[in-house]
């Protein structure tokens, strides 16, 4: 009956309904757009770094300081790190260098890489297999291309495994091909285009003891940040270097904290502008119910006189208000979820090559919290005013 009656009032004033509620629409749209939106980007960054191994890390002299030779990390800190760092179960040095790679009459100029195993990431192969503890162990001469290097140094296709490839007179048999990357703007591909076992690299191509970079490996995942950190002051240790020679970290899990960091930073501040049109909306919600109460004044007098009690009467109006308040909320959810769905099938798959899950349980949680929230603090006010009113009184006015 109360929900009949709330449709019926609605739906005589369609015009003045529509007004009230499109505050409502546009600042439910603007959040919930902007947190799909911010999802999506976020899981899309994610899917694209899932490939990075989430026990390692790679550390690496900061690029702006004063000395960056006296920030150098050498070759033979490696093993004093292992020795003397708790939970590090492997150091390895990171390098490459551009080399111009020839296979018969096709040739191109790609990053060679030093790698690991487990490699630093994990990302699919295509053709053979991986570099394994046996090359590290022997510093053999193999190699595992990436899909853009297979590409071009073999366009007829087929698998490439067994055939030999040139750096300069440096030769290296292709024991594996990397899987083809997802397409996107944002692309990002971890790993030099002809990887090597870092052993090899380091004989043929590491002259001295300073390298690019080191990347280590932990056996207890939890407790990697505070292992980052003892490796950077053992490295000082090791360099002698006081505070002002600076040193970076990166690792999976910090990098997409940030990302994710970032789009919460930018959630919240379109939350607060959605906040200002909702408080502008909620405003009119109540006036519209007051005018409503006014309109009707003589048909609650009647209503009361013939027994209506006054829980009945604030439950009537207290229920148009909902009504109003959860038809704006939810079409705002709709068109939010519209355009952020746009975008991301749109815009983002191009930007990154992935698309995440749109968040329809956070979206239906976000537009019921608005509605409550709109009902609770502007509806329940007319509400205890059309309850309150004296019969005697409603039927005197005109």
């Amino acid at each position: 009956m109360y929900f009949e009656e709330a449709v019926r009032m609605l739906l005589a004033n369609p015009v003045r309904t529509f007004l009230t509620i499109i505050g409502l629409i546009i600042g439910v749209g603007a959040v919930i757009s902007i947190e799909v939106l911010g999802h999506s980007m976020a899981g899309s960054i994610s899917e694209t770094l899932g490939a990075l191994a989430d026990n390692s890390f790679i550390i690496f002299p900061g690029t702006m300081q004063g000395d960056f030779q006296k920030a150098a990390i050498r070759l033979s800190d490696l093993d004093a790190i292992k020795n003397s760092v708790p939970n590090i179960a492997s150091a390895t040095p990171v390098s490459g260098t551009d080399e111009l790679i020839r296979y018969g009459h096709n040739l191109g100029r790609f990053f060679l890489s030093a790698d690991s195993n487990p490699p630093f990431a994990n990302t699919p192969i295509a053709y053979g297999r991986r570099i394994s503890d046996d090359d590290i162990a022997n510093a053999v001469d193999v190699t595992v291309i990436s899909w853009k290097a297979y590409n071009r140094l073999f366009p007829a296709g087929g698998d490439p495994t067994g055939s030999s490839i040139y750096a300069g007179t440096h030769r290296y048999v292709v024991v594996g091909v990397r899987a083809q990357p997802r397409q996107g703007a944002l692309n990002v591909t971890f790993g030099g285009d002809v990887s090597i076992p870092y052993t090899t690299y380091v004989r043929e191509y590491v002259h001295g003891d300073r390298i690019l970079a080191a990347r280590f490996t932990v056996n207890d995942i939890s407790t990697l940040p505070q292992t980052e950190t003892a490796v950077i002051n053992r490295i000082r240790e090791l360099r002698q270097v006081g505070p002002d020679v600076r040193y970076q970290s990166f690792d999976k899990a910090s990098f997409t904290q940030g990302i994710n960091g970032v789009f919460s930073a930018i959630t919240i501040v379109v939350a607060l502008i959605g906040a200002v049109s909702l408080l502008v909306a909620g405003i009119g919600v109540m006036n519209i119910m007051l005018v409503s109460i006014t309109e009707r004044t003589k048909e609650i007098g009647t209503r009361k006189a013939i027994g209506a009690r006054r829980g009945q009467i604030l439950a009537q109006f207290f229920i148009e208000s909902l009504m109003l308040s959860s038809i704006g909320c939810f079409i705002g959810m709709a068109i939010g979820l519209g355009i952020g769905g746009f975008v991301n099938s749109v815009f983002i798959i191009k930007l990154t090559g992935y698309t995440a899950p749109l968040p329809y349980a956070q979206a239906m949680a976000i537009t019921a919290a608005f509605a409550a929230f709109v009902t609770a603090v502007f509806g329940t006010y007319p509400a205890l005013r059309a309850a309150a009113l004296d019969p005697i009184e409603a039927l005197r006015y005109e």
